[in-house]
């Protein structure tokens, strides 16, 4: 199996950065270079089937924390702080739980433990649509993607996964048909008897319902050492929306 695309800045202390569902790790750069800028090397990596990683049928946590594992070991990293925004925060918990000697901190962006009904699908009807699309302009998706999608920041998240396949073709980074059968694996539970017990941060979006108050119980349950702090200002993409709070926060965590 081929090692995950990774983009590295900086060094000192690894920190690893796993991106959500359609996401990238191009997403992070302007974080990543603030990580660099404080003495860590950053590792911005994207998960299969999204960004430049390899693309296989195959798609679970188990086999996503697999993947980091086998990232690390290539690089000799011994252990490293793991971040992960919500689809890269579940295999960041896959990964802690099941690697506790190889994951130092782990900080989790506006996911849980728990499971997450399929809530992406009109999404990802809308890219299959544009998947099957011979599309020659990044005009052509974007109207194509504003008769399904209203929210613009949603459209131009999406947007960035276009590239040009060919001179006249451009194509999606993200593997759409795999995800798109994979839409019930993603809002999989962690495992109830894993459990991690180093310092853990969850990080949720205020005008998010992905952490709930009644979700606190659970999560410490299966992290007992979490903190579980609001980032003011923001929703799902709490790293985009107020990056200043969310590096804030996340320093404050790392340097203790």
């Amino acid at each position: 199996m081929p090692l995950l695309h990774a983009n590295v800045l900086g060094e000192g202390e690894d920190l690893i950065i796993l991106h959500g569902f359609l996401g990238m790790s191009d997403n992070w750069k302007s974080l990543g270079k603030s990580y660099a800028n404080k003495g860590y090397r950053v590792h911005l990596l994207d998960q299969r089937n999204h960004g430049k990683s390899f693309r296989d049928q195959a798609f679970s946590y188990a086999l996503m924390a697999a993947d980091l594992k086998a990232y690390m070991d290539a690089n000799h990293i011994e252990n490293a702080c793991i971040l992960g925004h919500s689809m890269g925060g579940k295999t960041a918990m896959y990964f802690a739980a099941t690697q506790p000697s190889m994951t130092r901190k782990l900080l989790v962006a506006d996911i849980g433990p728990k499971s997450y009904p399929p809530h992406q699908s009109e999404i990802l009807k809308a890219m299959l649509d544009l998947h099957q699309m011979n599309l020659s302009s990044r005009l052509e998706a974007e109207e194509a993607l504003e008769q399904r999608l209203k929210e613009p920041g949603v459209r131009q998240f999406l947007l960035k996964n276009l590239y040009w396949e060919t001179s006249e073709k451009l194509s999606f980074r993200a593997n759409i048909p795999v995800l798109f059968t994979a839409m019930e694996a993603v809002g999989e539970a962690l495992p109830v008897n894993f459990k991690f017990e180093k310092p853990t941060l969850f990080l949720a979006g205020e005008r998010s319902d992905y952490i709930l108050a009644q979700d606190q119980l659970s999560i410490l349950n299966q992290f007992p050492a979490a903190q579980i702090e609001t980032i003011a200002k923001a929703g799902h993409w709490l790293h985009a929306e107020n990056p200043t709070d969310f590096f804030k926060k996340t320093m404050h965590f790392l340097e203790v």
